[in-house]
């Protein structure tokens, strides 16, 4: 552990044990979040779940919580670094990371105004297998570590003014995951309080997607619930509220509910010049929804929802709001880098942040529900989304994966999700799996999907059904011409798993599919996009991965290889990141990003430099990968080295300059938009140019940087709320005289904070250089690295301070406020 963590996580300790660790609720608060002072112990451990249980010992801490992320308590030389272990059971699959058992409590009072409401506790994620006990009673098992709960404990609880203890176990063991999953409560906990007469935002759907004209229908559905014994009358009251925050609808009914009854209700009503939501646009109405018996309000709920359309059909692609649009997407797991899969609403919002920023439009949460949160900033920002719920069926892909649970969980985890979801604008499409073995199973495959699907229809008719399937290396006697149709027969749009090269002939043969490439490899990028370019049926194309993410260790490696050397599929120590994101773990663009912006017509040239393979060497570039190239012109020790230079353009032809001395002109192949020219290595400026006839018009650049002179700090936002969700990403770049960043700069970086907050977590970007993630002294990688900084719950600032050695130190305050 380094010592700052440790002496840092000394101090938390002894402030936490001058708390009072039990919570007393207002009894007025309808939804209140329970993620503070849990007491924690990760390992076995007997009778955990008895109130009279001594936890005296230990540890406090605050949810979102993910233990698989944190320092291991013993750390052995050789086997063991930070929270990586060469024990790990999971391996590359989880990025050496280790699971367990782990135990939660914490104690909960209710006032005197409780006694006759409806309690229920809402776990929006723990991962893997769950049990909650209240009072020593169990009131809950969860199979699906992505799949959000909700306990009714009403019948466990104590009178009010009488401690209540909430015990959790959570279990992370086995072969369970193929990726990263993180251990423990990862996502937020709420107590939610109504009164016998209520309402639930998983009830109600607001179905805004017709739009005829200058008006919009919209279809409010909804349940009343009676906890009474007898009938009661009610009045439900609906108000709509427009982006600006005006009152565009108001409408109340009367509204009899049986006696320990439910009544489902449903209005219809238009709403006149509507703002549609969109990708460039993302328009939010609120749906406030109450309902009053005996003249007073018993319970009221809050409802965002956009109004727009989605259409999907062979000949014009598919449509938001009537007009064509191409996904640009890519695929994202559900963690959060340097945080693990600790789901902090801050942390949840940059990810999408990230994308918009990259020219992504759209999003395939591979291969699980992500965070409510992550939902609610992707309908916020613009950001359209294929909500998937399963990696695997019935059959398995590692031995305790959810395979084991399938046939009894299935259908209650798709409906979670369903009703979870339905009311986000930002949802396009329902996932019903990724990679599904028994896809084309006659007659399991139809069975299965047939179902999955009646479910979605029972809940949503207004999007479509989907799957990612791919090829047939898992069934070796079934063919893609003869088999796949099996798999897709039931979908309304169909996935294509690195499949492109089925994209034609598969029209040829069902001119009416919809399809789009649900996954794609970055050095494919070009052939994926120019069929979907061209091709009305292809909607569009989702590369493995947007971000990269923990797990999968090195799946998009580049190596050097001897004759008779073979490159493995993934890595092995020290690697724990995929490696295989556009956008690295710090944020920043990896080189298939600049290549993708040329290819999405974002940016109109780009320059990369490859430097020469070692003698009697290859270069192999595993399926996922790039080849081994950077965006620097910084090769000291390589002078008069023969450089690869890629130049990336849509312009028929590019000239390159290496200090104002023309190297020459190429034309760019139209199927890779790409130019490559050898270059004897000097120091200097590169400079690519577009030409377009005589004329030189846009143009790249690449300077070589001199020696490190300063650290430059750069916070994403200077002002965050002083609550523990907000958090501050703040950039460390190292420069040079000029103010250039240099990129092959690796060098140790010592970081510090004080004030109203905390580093929670720095590293760099790396794939592999364990010793820094999650340091307070990590190295820069290319010249960079990050620090995560969380605010307290006081208002004032946070200083942050980053120091190397022979390098003046450099300082940023970022203000909080309440």
């Amino acid at each position: 552990m380094d010592k700052h963590f440790r002496f840092s996580a000394i101090l938390l300790a002894i402030s936490f044990s001058m708390l009072s660790f039990t919570t007393s609720i207002s009894a007025s608060e309808r939804k209140i979040n329970m993620n503070q002072h849990w007491k924690f112990y990760h390992g076995c451990i007997a009778n955990a779940e008895q109130p009279s249980f001594n936890d005296s010992g230990w540890r406090v801490l605050d949810i979102p919580h993910n233990w698989s992320v944190e320092p291991l308590p013993v750390q052995r030389e050789g086997i063991t670094i930070g929270p990586f272990s060469r024990m790990s059971i999971g391996g590359p699959d989880t990025g050496q990371t280790v699971g367990g058992e782990g135990w939660y409590r914490k104690e909960l009072i209710l006032q005197p105004g409780d006694t006759d409401k409806i309690l229920s506790l809402y776990f929006e994620g723990a991962y893997n297998q769950t049990e909650v006990w209240i009072n020593g009673q169990k009131a809950c098992f969860n199979a699906y570590g992505y799949i959000p709960f909700r306990i009714d404990i009403n019948k466990y609880c104590n009178a009010p003014g009488i401690p209540n203890t909430i015990a959790v176990k959570v279990i992370n063991e086995g072969l369970n995951s193929r990726w990263y999953a993180g251990s423990g409560i990862y996502r937020h906990v709420w107590l939610i309080k109504t009164d016998k007469v209520h309402l639930d935002e998983w009830d109600t759907f607001v179905d805004a997607s017709k739009v005829e004209g200058r008006k919009a229908t919209v279809n409010l559905h909804t349940i009343l619930h009676n906890a009474h014994k007898e009938e009661v009358v009610s009045h439900l009251n609906v108000r709509i509220l427009s982006p600006q925050g005006a009152e565009v609808y108001s409408a109340t009914q009367q509204v009899n509910i049986a006696g320990e009854g439910n009544t489902p209700l449903s209005l219809s009503f238009e709403i006149k010049k509507p703002e549609l939501w969109s990708v460039d646009s993302p328009h939010l109405y609120t749906a406030h929804i109450s309902v009053r018996s005996d003249k007073e309000e018993s319970d009221q709920i809050t409802v965002p929802f956009g109004i727009r359309t989605i259409e999907f059909n062979a000949k014009e692609g598919f449509l938001l709001n009537g007009k064509p649009l191409k996904l640009r997407g890519g695929c994202l797991h559900h963690d959060n880098g340097l945080l693990g899969a600790v789901a902090l609403d801050r942390a949840e919002e940059r990810k999408v942040e990230l994308m918009k920023a990259n020219g992504f439009n759209a999003v395939r949460c591979s291969h699980n529900l992500p965070s409510e949160y992550f939902l609610q900033a992707c309908d916020k920002l613009g950001l359209l989304v294929i909500d998937e719920v399963f990696d695997q069926w019935q059959q398995a892909k590692r031995p305790q994966d959810y395979h084991q649970y399938f046939d009894e969980w299935s259908e209650h985890d798709m409906t979670t999700m369903l009703r979870r979801d339905r009311n986000h604008p930002s949802i396009i499409m329902w996932s019903i799996g990724n990679e599904i073995a028994e896809r084309a199973d006659e007659p399991t495959g139809e069975v299965i999907a047939k179902k999955l699907i009646a479910t979605i229809e029972k809940y949503d008719t207004t999007r479509p059904s989907t799957a990612a399937v791919n090829a047939f290396w898992d069934r070796r006697h079934f063919s893609w011409e003869k088999d796949s149709e099996r798999a897709f027969r039931n979908l309304d749009v169909s996935g294509y798993n690195y499949q492109w090269k089925e994209y034609e002939n598969d029209h040829a043969r069902f001119p009416e599919r919809v399809m789009y490439g649900s996954e794609s490899v970055p050095k494919e990028a070009a052939q994926n996009w120019n069929l979907i370019d061209k091709n009305p049926y292809l909607i569009g194309d989702f590369v493995w991965t947007a971000i990269d993410y923990l797990g999968e260790a090195g799946l998009a490696h580049t190596l050097e290889l001897a004759p008779g050397e073979h490159s493995p599929q993934f890595m092995g120590w020290p690697w724990y990141n995929a490696w295989c994101g556009d956008i690295d773990l710090c944020g920043d663009k990896k080189p298939q990003s600049y290549y993708r912006d040329i290819l999405w017509n974002r940016r109109d040239i780009s320059l990369a430099v490859q430097p020469p393979v070692a003698d009697g060497k290859r270069e192999d570039i595993n399926y996922w990968g790039w080849k081994n190239e950077l965006l620097s012109w910084n090769w000291k020790g390589m002078e008069g080295k023969t450089m690869t230079v890629h130049v990336y353009s849509r312009s028929p032809k590019v000239r390159l300059y290496l200090n104002n001395r023309l190297i020459g002109e190429k034309e760019t192949t139209p199927d890779t938009y790409t130019a490559s020219f050898e270059v004897p290595y000097e120091p200097g400026e590169l400079k690519a140019c577009n030409v377009k006839g005589k004329k030189e018009t846009a143009s790249a650049s690449l300077n070589t940087a001199g020696n490190p002179a300063s650290i430059r700090l750069t916070a994403d936002r200077s002002k965050i709320k002083a609550d523990k969700n907000d958090l501050a990403y703040v950039k460390i770049e190292v420069l040079d005289k000029d103010g250039r960043v240099i990129p092959d700069c690796e060098i140790p970086l010592e970081i510090k904070s004080g004030g109203k907050g905390s580093v929670i977590a720095s590293g760099n970007g790396s794939a592999d250089d364990m010793r820094s993630f999650r340091s307070l002294t990590p190295k820069t990688f290319r010249g960079k690295a990050i620090v995560i900084v969380q605010p307290d719950t006081q208002e004032g600032n946070i200083h942050l301070t980053v120091s190397a050695k022979g390098l003046p130190e450099a300082n940023i305050s970022i203000e909080t406020y309440e």
